[in-house]
């Protein structure tokens, strides 16, 4: 959301969740449980079968652990391009999930009528199964509008959220990292005015799979 005129006021952006960057169930505002983020977020356990998947590389796994923990604690704005970038390749293959979060006209302020939601993903990250997990809180714009206005749109909301759910679920600062992308990465890059590209990710970065019984 970053036209000026008041027609797109408390325009929707949507908390990205999927297991792809491009596909995901996207819930509206006052119909997503917890439950259902949960869900998405939770890793997928493997199942056994005559083919044995490839086993995680532990140098990668050690390197990853490494990069999250120079983010950790930083500033949303202090992110560097090239770490921007390394953020979202590692996301690329995690749990995520589309919820769709309002926010008020020309603002960073959780709209009213979406705090339920918000509250609905505290409940989630709270929940005993993810703990251990660091979030990755991510936040897009539309095309419309300079570079400049959209990158920091993008980081004051990635930091309400993440303020929100410290403040109200306890939830642990370290374990929330904030970035901002501005209209960079598009979902829609055919319509860069859509209200699907206003958006923040949600993205559980360490995600342990077990095989199924």
């Amino acid at each position: 959301m970053t036209r000026f005129d008041k027609f797109f006021g408390l325009k929707a952006i949507t908390i990205t969740a999927a297991l792809s960057m491009t596909a995901g169930v996207a819930f509206a505002g006052d119909n997503v449980s917890a439950n259902q983020i949960l869900d998405a977020l939770k890793p997928k356990p493997a199942t056994r079968g005559l083919s044995v998947a490839p086993q995680a590389d532990p140098a990668a796994q050690t390197k990853e652990a490494t990069f999250l923990n120079t983010v950790r604690n930083r500033s949303t704005r202090s992110l560097s391009t090239g770490e921007r970038e390394q953020i979202a390749e590692l996301a690329a293959t995690k749990p995520k999930i589309d919820l769709e979060i309002q926010f008020d006209y020309n603002s960073a302020d959780i709209a009213k009528t979406s705090v339920p939601s918000v509250q609905a993903l505290g409940k989630a990250l709270s929940d005993p199964s993810l703990k251990g997990s660091t979030f990755v809180v991510a936040g897009h714009t539309d095309a419309i509008g300079g570079e400049e206005y959209n990158q920091g749109l993008s980081e004051r909301r990635a930091d309400t959220i993440k303020k929100y759910l410290v403040q109200n679920y306890g939830l642990n600062g370290t374990d929330l990292v904030t970035v901002g992308y501005g209209k960079s990465k598009l979902k829609d890059t055919a319509n860069g005015a859509d209200p699907i590209n206003r958006r923040v990710q949600v993205v559980n970065m360490e995600a342990k799979t077990t095989a199924s019984k």
